[in-house]
């Protein structure tokens, strides 16, 4: 029986921190507000392309495994960010990466993305189409942002997390996996002023616009129901869940799923008080502070659930690998910037038309 095992994992995340205490100088809002009702402390803003961001997660994923950028059969970049819709982003990330043997192609399920692409890729690999396939979530929020609404602003950030799969006769990866989306609510959380039925962003820049409350009910209940149906679908209990690691959206949300799942907050991985919200990153990025902090255990039961505009929501029941630590490592960090992060937002303030930084 052919398996699939994350054998590398990897993060890459930009330098420039965007805090609170930053966004009370811009909107109607406070640190005690923010954390109270997110959990989130700051946020990274990215000063390079996505792709950038995607290259150094992946050459860390890669190293972690012990792979040679030759071996990449297929390079998956999960984002709702990407630099371009043509190209695709991942050709961008192939490229700088020297992976001259590997297909690349990008998976928009925007939140839900990395899910929904481990899924595809460790299907891929269990069926022999593919032998080592790197999977990338990344994404550069911050471009997409209103700055001067404080409903979503405070909420997102940049940064990218990424990991290899390769074939296994031990029994690990997917083991329940659940794909779900309900495209009536689709506008419930969205990017406007973008794509073909929209005008052109030089006429209206795109921007993130959402329904919080209806966001959250449907994204508590839609995380718990599929975390529910993959532990089922594995044959485990709940109380074989060694981790869960949900993505990052809001603590609240992710306190009322463990609820739900009668989990003890020892098993349920957090860092969204650092990161904020990033997408389709938050669990590849998650995943790899988890192993770095002797969370995962070798061949441990863990639980990917998230939730996102579409409006999408998915799940994996996964059992991990016997190997808990990298076989070597990269030293490179993203490329330092001068600018600081009033510079950083002073382009979306001028595409929103506020000018200057107050």
């Amino acid at each position: 029986m052919r398996y699939a095992e994350i054998t590398g994992w990897g993060k890459a995340l930009p330098p420039t921190v965007l805090s609170n205490s930053d966004l009370e100088q811009l909107v109607d809002t406070s640190d005690e507000w923010i954390t109270s009702r997110s959990g989130i402390k700051e946020r990274r803003i990215s000063h390079v392309a996505a792709s950038d961001m995607a290259e150094l997660a992946a050459r860390r994923a890669i190293a972690a495994a012990g792979v040679e950028i030759g071996q990449i059969d297929l390079i998956i970049n999960a984002t709702c960010t990407p630099e371009s819709i043509i190209p695709a982003s991942a050709s961008y990330v192939q490229a700088k990466l020297g992976a001259a043997n590997a297909g690349a192609m990008d998976l928009n399920a925007n939140c839900s993305g990395f899910v929904y692409s481990y899924v595809t890729a460790d299907a891929l690999v269990r069926a022999g189409v593919a032998d080592t396939v790197v999977l990338v979530g990344v994404e550069r929020l911050s471009w997409v942002l209103d700055y001067t609404d404080r409903a979503t602003c405070i909420l997102f950030g940049d940064g990218a997390g990424a990991v290899v799969l390769q074939p296994t006769g031990t029994e690990a990866g997917v083991f329940g996996s659940e794909l779900g989306v309900d495209g009536t609510m689709a506008d419930l959380l969205s990017v406007d002023g973008d794509g073909t039925v929209q005008p052109g962003s030089s006429l209206v820049p795109p921007r993130i616009v959402m329904q919080g409350s209806d966001v959250f009910r449907r994204a508590v209940t839609a995380m718990a129901d599929a975390s529910e149906s993959v532990v089922r679908q594995a044959g485990w209990d709940l109380d074989d869940i060694d981790l869960l690691v949900p993505h990052q959206a809001n603590q609240r949300i992710i306190d009322a799923t463990s609820r739900r799942l009668k989990l003890d907050p020892a098993r349920v991985f957090l860092n969204i008080h650092a990161y904020g919200n990033t997408s389709a990153a938050t669990i590849p990025i998650a995943l790899a502070e988890a192993i770095e902090a002797r969370r995962i255990p070798p061949r441990a039961n863990l639980v990917f659930a998230a939730f996102g505009g579409g409006l999408t929501w998915a799940a994996a029941a996964v059992r991990f690998g016997e190997r808990v630590t990298p076989i070597s490592e990269v030293d490179d960090e993203l490329p330092g910037t001068d600018e600081s992060v009033w510079d950083l937002l002073a382009a979306n303030f001028e595409h929103f038309g506020r000018l200057e930084l107050e």
